[in-house]
């Protein structure tokens, strides 16, 4: 939850609780993957699979830590993870404006769909949800 709060900026509204996290965590077909320093959590990501699909929900590096690799391999161990499994392909929906679309399309992905105004920042600003999809 300490990365959960210093990697999303509050303006945005995003950043889960911990009871959103806590039972996301727990159904089927999900998993959570850690990026650590000897004690120090430095990211996470969160996927959730059903069938041949998977979902990355979440992917977060502490702020202190970014601009060195880290969020591309919690990427890629995830799509490494979910290829295990069987999965043929995943997607993901992040907000405009959020500089992780950048290692999102470096890293294969592709823009599938916009939905115009969908997220509201707590100042009651209006973003679009770019919506990406990469075949494994």
């Amino acid at each position: 939850m300490t990365v959960m709060a210093r990697a999303f900026d509050p303006a945005f509204g995003e950043a889960w609780t911990a009871p959103q996290l806590a039972g996301m965590t727990t159904m089927d077909g999900t998993w959570l993957t850690l990026a650590r320093l000897d004690a120090a959590t430095l990211g996470f990501a969160l996927v959730r699979s059903i069938f041949d699909e998977a979902e990355l929900l979440l992917l977060a590096v502490d702020p202190g830590w970014r601009g060195r690799g880290i969020g591309s391999a919690l990427l890629n161990d995830s799509i490494a993870a979910a290829r295990l499994r069987g999965i043929k392909s995943m997607h993901l929906e992040v907000r405009s404006g959020n500089n992780a679309v950048n290692l999102y399309k470096n890293s294969g992905f592709l823009h599938v769909n916009t939905r115009c105004n969908y997220y509201r920042g707590n100042d009651n600003r209006l973003y679009d949800a770019l919506s990406f999809r990469r075949d494994l």
